[in-house]
């Protein structure tokens, strides 16, 4: 018997804050820890998997942007999750995201992800109910599949008050840099809030595993819901890997100590690290 317990929205605290300066210190701590955990992946050839769910207007994207700040493109990469085009409507739903999961040491972020078909394929009623119930299963055995190839797993759900969602929504509208993420869609989602709730707890309690567990990130204060979720990542990825900085193999280190002006004693040390 699994001892997990799935997380609900209503067990999260949505009067969570932090402050300026307590936010901007860790932001700090855990942006270097994230690059750390980067170039331990690289060098173990450990793969990351992050799934964003939430809200609309509930802060993803600010939290994937202060991640993305810390890593180097070259092995992070975030897919922006939309509607299926033609090609994907034809196949499997999980074949689109099969194809963007990360190679041996890398990390791939989903804003959004293949959640949608137990959420908005449910809500629209754009699948049948027969098809999008045996998703729970069809999602736990995918990420099972991942696990056991070596992938870890994060999956954040994003989660704040319809007043504060509308409060959002009146900032976006007001502010020109903010107004292009305002849609029609926006609107008509919020006038299914509670179908839409009843579908989240059912899929926390159904795909929030041992191997893949849900966090509810209690988002209305921005600067709280980032923290929490970059730390929460920081946990999952940084679990029995060793995240101190590689050492350079003999080879290297020879052609540096004949290439390079540098005192012998750094040389001598880092030789010593090797052995």
């Amino acid at each position: 018997m699994s001892k997990h317990h799935p997380p609900k929205l209503a067990d999260a605290d949505l009067s969570e804050k932090l402050g300026k300066k307590d936010y901007f210190d860790k932001l700090i701590d855990l942006q270097a820890k994230l690059a750390r955990i980067q170039q331990a992946f690289l060098f173990h050839g450990t793969k990351g998997v992050i799934v964003f769910e939430g809200w609309d207007a509930a802060g993803k994207g600010g939290t994937i942007r202060r991640i993305s700040q810390a890593l180097d493109p070259r092995s992070f990469k975030v897919w922006p999750i939309g509607a299926p085009r033609n090609y994907y409507l034809n196949r499997h739903y999980l074949l689109r995201f099969w194809e963007r999961l990360p190679p041996e040491g890398a990390i791939s972020a989903f804003d959004r992800s293949w959640y949608g078909r137990v959420l908005v394929e449910r809500i629209e009623k754009f699948t049948p109910e027969k098809r999008w119930r045996a998703g729970y299963r069809e999602i736990n055995d995918f990420e099972r599949m991942l696990v056991d190839d070596g992938t870890r797993i994060v999956k954040l759900f994003f989660h704040i008050s319809q007043d504060e969602q509308m409060a959002r929504f009146t900032e976006r509208l007001r502010n020109p840099l903010k107004r292009w993420k305002l849609t029609y869609e926006d609107f008509r989602n919020r006038e299914r809030w509670d179908e839409a709730e009843i579908a989240v707890d059912e899929m926390l309690a159904r795909t929030s595993t041992d191997i893949a567990p849900w966090h509810v990130i209690p988002a209305n204060n921005k600067k709280s819901a980032r923290i929490k979720a970059m730390q929460t990542i920081v946990d999952a990825f940084s679990k029995e890997i060793d995240l101190n900085p590689q050492h350079l193999d003999k080879r290297t280190l020879d052609a540096a100590c004949e290439a390079l002006d540098v005192d012998q004693s750094l040389i001598d040390s880092l030789r010593a690290r090797t052995e």
